[in-house]
């Protein structure tokens, strides 16, 4: 407003002067008219001067009066201006009077220019006076620090802080630049607002410390926090309840005098700048609990000490180890080659027979790469069958191997893939067993057969040109024909000492693999962790797999040799269809398979054991070959016999291979059971069985449909007896065997171990011997009571169980149940066993069968015609 107030003054000014000026030349050419009358002017050019001359001086005139008129009136709209800007002057004061904050403005070099009467209160009341030259607002706040009146400084943004007041009140200054450099500050009081703010604070300060505490009583960890001057600070209920501190006692006290009778440590773990591993300390309580011990160091010079309890992981660890031990045992004492290989192909377990068949010493191998223990020609030659295995394919296979002292062997190796529960394949599953002898057995058969068979054709071609020259040579014909069957009795003895080497071998391996079973047993009574178990299921796989090769070429052998007989006797087929329905149901459990079982009532006349083995065989056939679908196991009454027929819904037969698939070492796919070895021999023992009973085998299928396999059973007469329920057998066999005296006689002390092991985790009290030497020096076999006697076949010296069996018989009143347990199968044992009274099992022993039998025996039915038939039904 003043600057327009100077630019009006000027404007006026200037007019007024261009006024004056235009009146003294008007006044100068008036006069010089009226003196311009000498008689050397014209006078008309002087007239007509004068008249323009009063033109302009009239133009000039209204000129000056239009000009003095707006001089008025801008006079007027100045007054105007000064009286609305001393107005809007005086509205500004009140309005910064008004406002309930200090106002201050500074010019453009921050000297104060104005403030209001909230601002200058702020600072006279504390004697600072504001009338001092040249005042900024860095001197004022430095006064203020001077007096004694500025007590905190929090910084805030570029454009403003806030100050904290002797008085215990705050200001927020803020400040912004005026248009002409200068600036302007506001001084708010806060207080009220920081007030709430603290309030807040510290309520939620207070929730929070709620909830820590909340937190940390409901840890599962003991929690103990100490200060830097050794003052307990925090702690929890779960540390209250393994250190029995009462929680009075630990408020506020110090941490020395609590270390002397406190039964957990308290110290931080390696205070003192020795520090052990982690931080980490074992401890077991007074009342058996165990747990671990942390400490955790703070920035401040503090720690904290946290307490879990580990006692099932410390059972479980320690189980775990047992466990594994006794896995290693099991694996050590299987004749079997037997590892274990990540999908990194290095080695992660090996039994004792792998370590030394390829000479390394105990532990060796594990975690060297399996291309280690081998040649790398060999190596390379089982590649392929490795990556097969290891994209989730069972691998059966046979190669030539070198074993620890350089010879070259024949090695049927099984790989299988071990499958994680997201499908991933995480190592492989390797079986190997030697084969030389035996393929060297072949293969010498398969020479003396050819040899057989081209000496055969000599003969007859020399015999047929001798007939065709000499007719009198019938004499020497006859000569040769005698030598041709002297040839074939070579062959048959040949063929008969394979039948008995296969014999002499099969009881050097059902040795240690019945002590498997028996530890294997043991070992399933056990608790044990998830992986563990499954690795118990893998070897009870192993184990059956060697089991059932085992057995299969031994029937195999002996049904060549034509040494089987059938011991043919009437009784209800339902005896071995329901326990054979029962067991594949349990065994189809978990997969896409449906089994179905139809009752029958009739009796039957025929083998028991070599029947079960045929159904068990046709309904194991089944399984293999039907995805997902239904199975039926059932009778049909015919008026020759009841025809057993076994239904699938599987992927069928192809008519040309109807024939193919009962010879031997034939299958119908190539595909493998995931978790059994099969060599193909399953329908080639259901044939020749059904040779030995004379029963007729036969099969309909429709390929992609399904099969029917069906064996014609002559009708048998009904018993008198009831026949009893298996499960009724062993229904109360803990009560049975609890405290049973039991007598074991094996010449194997692995064996003994294994059975006495057993038998104890049942409940009886065992005794076990090698010999009958032994078993008199440890008690008295004609006196002692004893409820039960289990001795092996072969023992030392000659003697066998049955023999050792009848000595002690002999000198007692009473006869003791007798289990004679071998691994001869021939019908001569089973008789002279039968006519003594005994019972006969087979190695390898089922731990399942031996409880059973035992329960019989112990309940009074020592030759139950019903339990052989039920032992054969499971005699897998």
């Amino acid at each position: 407003m003043a600057e327009k107030d100077l630019s009006l003054e000027q404007q006026l000014a200037a007019l007024k002067e261009e006024n004056a000026r235009q009146k003294k030349m008007i006044d100068a050419l008036v006069k010089r008219v009226e003196q311009g009358g000498s008689g050397q002017v014209d006078a008309w050019g002087a007239f007509q001067h004068s008249v323009v001359l009063a033109d302009q001086v009239r133009e000039k005139t209204e000129e000056l009066n239009h000009a003095l008129h707006s001089i008025e009136s801008t006079n007027r709209q100045l007054t105007q201006a000064n009286q609305h800007a001393e107005q809007a002057h005086q509205r500004f004061i009140d309005a910064i009077e008004s406002i309930s904050d200090g106002f201050a403005l500074y010019d453009p070099n921050r000297e104060l220019v104005y403030s209001n009467s909230r601002f200058q209160r702020y600072w006279q009341d504390n004697a600072i006076s504001l009338n001092a030259p040249s005042l900024t607002p860095e001197k004022i706040q430095q006064l203020a620090k001077d007096r004694g009146l500025i007590v905190r400084e929090v910084p805030g943004n570029r454009n403003g802080h806030t100050l904290k007041l002797q008085n215990g009140r705050w200001l927020q200054i803020k400040e912004r630049r005026t248009s002409d450099g200068g600036v302007v500050m506001l001084y708010s009081d806060i207080t009220q607002l920081k007030l709430a703010e603290t309030a807040r604070f510290e309520a939620a300060m207070a929730e929070k410390s709620r909830i820590l505490q909340n937190m940390v009583d409901n840890l599962s960890q003991g929690v103990l926090m100490v200060s830097e001057s050794g003052e307990v600070q925090v702690f929890n209920q779960r540390f209250l309840d393994m250190s029995g501190f009462e929680q009075s006692r630990l408020i506020g006290t110090q941490i020395e005098p609590l270390a002397e009778d406190s039964p957990v440590t308290l110290w931080r773990i390696g205070r003192g700048g020795i520090r052990p591993p982690e931080g980490i300390r074992v401890q077991t309580l007074n009342d058996g609990r165990v747990i671990e011990v942390r400490s955790h160091a703070m920035d401040d010079q503090g720690y904290v000490n946290t307490y879990t309890d580990i006692t099932q992981r410390y059972l479980d660890a320690k189980e775990l180890r047992e466990t594994e031990q006794w896995l290693r045992l099991i694996t050590d004492n299987v004749p079997a080659l037997i590892a274990y290989v990540g999908d990194d192909l290095h080695y992660q377990f090996t039994n004792r027979a792998y370590d030394e068949w390829y000479g390394f010493p105990r532990g060796q191998l594990i975690g060297k790469h399996i291309s280690v223990s081998r040649r790398s020609s060999t190596f390379e030659a089982l590649r392929p069958y490795v990556e097969r295995a290891l994209d989730g394919e069972s691998v059966v296979f046979e190669i030539e191997e070198y074993n620890a002292s350089g010879e070259a062997r024949y090695v049927v190796k099984s790989y299988v893939p071990n499958q994680a529960s997201n499908g991933k394949i995480t190592g492989l599953f390797v079986l190997n067993w030697d084969i030389t002898e035996r393929k060297q057995n072949a293969e010498e058969l398969e020479q003396a057969y050819q040899t057989m068979e081209h000496r055969v054709q000599e003969r007859t071609a020399q015999l047929q040109t001798l007939n065709d020259q000499l007719q009198d040579e019938v004499e020497e014909r006859r000569v040769i024909q005698e030598r041709l069957l002297e040839t074939k009795k070579e062959a048959e003895r040949a063929n008969l000492s394979k039948t008995k080497f296969l014999a002499a071998i099969s009881h050097d391996l059902l040795q240690p693999l019945n002590a498997a079973q028996l530890y294997l047993g043991s070992l399933l009574s056990h608790r044990m962790s998830p992986s563990a178990r499954k690795l118990v299921s893998s070897l009870a796989h192993s184990l059956e797999d060697v089991e059932s090769l085992i057995t299969t070429l031994m029937d195999i052998s002996k049904l060549d040799a034509g040494v089987v007989r059938a011991d043919k006797q009437s009784f209800p087929v339902s005896d071995l269809l329901d326990n054979i329905a029962d067991d594949f149901s349990h065994a189809a459990e978990g997969t896409s398979v449906e089994v179905r079982y139809v009752h029958s009532s009739a009796y039957v006349y025929t083998d028991s054991q070599l029947l079960a083995r045929i159904i068990r065989n046709l309904m194991t056939n089944a399984i293999r070959y039907t995805p997902s679908g239904k199975i039926l196991l059932g009778s049909r009454r015919c008026k020759e016999g009841l025809r057993i027929e076994v239904l699938d819904t599987g992927v069928g037969i192809p008519e040309d291979k109807k024939n193919e698939i009962f010879q031997e070492f034939k299958r119908l796919t190539a595909k493998q059971d995931e978790s059994h070895t099969q060599l193909g021999l399953g329908l080639a023992i259901v044939d020749k069985i059904a040779s030995v009973l004379g029963h007729t085998v036969t099969v309909d299928s429709v390929p992609g449909e399904g099969s029917r396999f069906s064996v014609l059973v002559p009708y048998g007469r009904p018993e008198t007896q009831s026949v009893r329920n298996v499960e009724s057998l062993v229904s109360d066999n803990s009560v049975v065997l609890q405290g049973a005296r039991v007598w074991v006689i094996d010449n194997d002390p692995n064996i003994c171990r294994a059975m006495e092991e057993l038998l104890q985790r049942w409940g009886c009290e065992v005794t076990s011997a090698g010999s009958l030497e032994e078993l008199q020096i440890s008690c008295d076999t004609v006196q002692s009571p004893v409820e039960l006697l289990i001795a092996d076949y072969h023992l030392d010296n000659g003697m066998t169980g049955l023999s050792l069996a009848k000595s002690i018989n002999q000198q007692r009143m009473q006869k003791v149940p007798t289990v004679i347990v071998t691994a001869n199968r021939s019908e001569e044992l089973q008789h002279q066993a039968r006519d003594c009274g005994y019972l006969v099992m087979h190695k390898p022993v089922s731990p399942m069968r031996l409880k059973m039998t035992m329960v019989h025996l112990l309940a009074g039915d020592q030759a139950d015609p019903i339990l052989a038939r039920v032992g054969a039904s499971h005699n897998r």
